[in-house]
């Protein structure tokens, strides 16, 4: 078993921790400065995002919303854009499941990472002269 006191944890904003990654999931803390926020994104697997401290409004690109302090859940499909805005000093658990989820660089092998970044120089404009 292992065990964590989230809202004990020494944490500096804009700095994720990992706190558990398997072959099904992946829990992460983060803390978010109040007024600042994880603006429009999107993850490749499923996504529950857990309120510790502090209170947050959740916003999806449907034009859903939610806002809500300690204790509120909040549940995306993987792919669901999304933003989430701390209206004071928030500390967030984020779930993912499966981890890595289909499509995740983190699950692909050297040789489709190699091809990914094949297809990107393609579309990378050339390099104008030196300056």
């Amino acid at each position: 078993m292992r065990s964590w006191d989230i809202s004990a944890l020494d944490l500096r904003p804009h700095s994720p921790e990992i706190l558990s990654s398997t072959d099904d999931a992946r829990a992460i803390v983060l803390e978010i400065p109040a007024g600042e926020a994880l603006t429009d994104h999107q993850v490749h697997e499923r996504a529950w995002v857990t309120v510790i401290e502090g209170e947050v409004e959740v916003s999806t690109t449907d034009g859903e919303r939610v806002r809500g302090g300690t204790g509120l859940l909040v549940e995306f499909d993987p792919r669901e854009r999304h933003a989430l805005r701390a209206r004071t000093k928030a500390r967030i658990l984020l779930l993912l499941t499966p981890w890595p989820g289909a499509g995740h660089p983190g699950g692909m092998t050297v040789e489709d990472k190699a091809h990914v970044r094949e297809r990107a120089a393609e579309h990378r404009p050339p390099a104008g002269p030196p300056g």
